[in-house]
């Protein structure tokens, strides 16, 4: 009986552990997917390959995102930001012949632009983060848009008298796009690790890190306890936003296009994998190390439903029954 009890005990404590949890939901999809393999598709290097490719983009938001919900705020905008560095991207590379390390750079500081002013709504004005980041998510849209004049971003350049002339994609998309290693890791996987370890870095060796889970566990206390709030907050959102620009050019260099509409509902997707992972929706518990579990969670189940083809409603569906699961789990082992 004492024997059992201690094992109990152990199996407990096992539960209790966000990355345990993680790993147990990553192991299960995975066998999943080895029962329903598809006639053997799910043992291929290939699909696994195409899986960490198609789930970068998503998992480079989701780095963002874990930032901002550790502080106990959310960032609807994500999607949308993404959207606007695609078009901005294209437009800059491919129409107008800038220099990639020019358009890369005016990308990167109009995402970090959108997160910043995300940010000062909510530190600096006290909105609700919902409410400053719903509003950042029409209005990135709605630019992107208006700089796009509602079509797609191509090579297809419209001249003066209605023709057509097509460019040639610049170098710097062949280079994003490309796979390494005997074209068995896409260069935008490895930009999607590298995001995570920069991440991981910020949460795990530095102060600011410290101060992010501070006002996610009781904004309060951190800030009687001599927390730059407000400014944390900021770097925080801003950080969110030049990701999601990250994200905007790596999904423009693979559909070769800067799309108005691009990262619609994205940011459900992120959310998604930060929770899936294990990271708190409250504030204050989390890590990078948890949304690249759920990360490989989110993109397993994914591939697992498109090799036995499943239709996107039932994909849908299932994730969203998934992120509620995931939640009341986490709930439940507080």
């Amino acid at each position: 009986m004492t024997l059992r009890f201690a094992d109990d005990s152990r199996a407990g404590r096992f539960l209790r552990s966000p990355s345990a949890r993680a790993l147990a939901a990553l192991a299960l999809v995975v066998l999943i997917g080895a029962i329903f393999n598809a006639d053997g598709a799910f043992f291929r290097w290939h699909t696994h390959r195409d899986m960490l490719r198609h789930i970068s983009v998503f998992g480079i938001l989701a780095c963002g995102m874990t930032l901002v919900i550790i502080t106990s705020g959310i960032d609807l905008a994500v999607g949308s930001v993404l959207g606007l560095s695609a078009v901005l991207f294209s437009l800059f590379s491919l129409q107008l012949g800038w220099p990639a390390w020019l358009a890369i750079l005016a990308c990167l500081l109009a995402g970090a632009a959108c997160g910043l002013t995300s940010g000062g709504l909510v530190a600096k004005f006290r909105l609700q983060p919902f409410i400053a980041t719903l509003a950042m998510m029409v209005f990135a849209r709605g630019l992107a848009k208006w700089i796009s004049g509602g079509r797609k971003i191509s090579t297809a350049v419209q001249l003066a008298d209605g023709r057509f002339e097509y460019r040639e994609v610049p170098p710097v998309f062949k280079v994003i796009g490309s796979k390494l290693f005997a074209e068995n890791i896409a260069v935008v996987t490895i930009i999607f690790l590298a995001c995570v370890l920069v991440c991981y870095v910020l949460l795990a060796k530095l102060r600011w890190g410290r101060h992010l889970y501070a006002i996610g566990g009781n904004e309060e206390a951190a800030r009687l306890s001599g927390v730059p709030v407000a400014r944390t907050k900021l770097l925080a959102y801003g950080l969110g936003g030049l990701l999601s620009a990250v994200a905007g050019i790596c999904h423009a260099v693979q559909e070769q296009q800067g799309d108005p509409e691009a990262g619609s509902s994205y940011e459900l997707t992120a959310i998604a994998i930060v929770v899936i992972g294990g990271t708190n929706m409250n504030g204050g518990k989390g890590g990078m190390g948890l949304t690249l579990i759920g990360a490989m969670t989110i993109g397993y189940l994914e591939k697992i439903l498109s090799i036995n083809a499943v239709g996107e409603a039932t994909r849908l569906m299932l994730t969203g029954l998934i992120i509620v699961g995931a939640v009341l789990f986490q709930r439940h082992r507080k």
